[in-house]
């Protein structure tokens, strides 16, 4: 059975819920009652404020990977530039004080 998503299943439960308010007479003899109802309501009003919430959050990484991905070329490009000098000018007796293993 494939897994259903979050949507699915507060969506799923939304429409329980319609149908428990259309057949309370049935169900109050089992305590599923409008209380009931009321709660299973509070239930999906909260997991859909932290699906949104989470759903801002994914977004807000996403951005933030962006940014880290754009400094980290920035910082590869500088990193390699300053190898390519150190490798140049330093001799390579030296090379390991600047975080270089390099045979040649």
């Amino acid at each position: 059975m494939a897994v259903r998503t979050y949507a699915q299943r507060i969506s799923d439960t939304e429409v329980m819920v319609k149908g428990i308010r259309n057949n309370q007479e049935v169900l109050a003899k089992r305590q599923i009652d409008t209380v009931f109802a009321d709660t299973l309501q509070t239930c999906i009003d909260r997991a859909i404020a932290l699906n949104n919430e989470q759903e801002a959050l994914k977004a807000r990484l996403k951005e933030k990977t962006e940014q880290l991905d754009a400094a980290m070329e920035a910082l590869t490009a500088k990193a390699g530039e300053a190898r390519k000098i150190i490798k140049l000018d330093v001799p390579q007796s030296l090379w390991r004080e600047f975080g270089i293993n390099d045979k040649r």
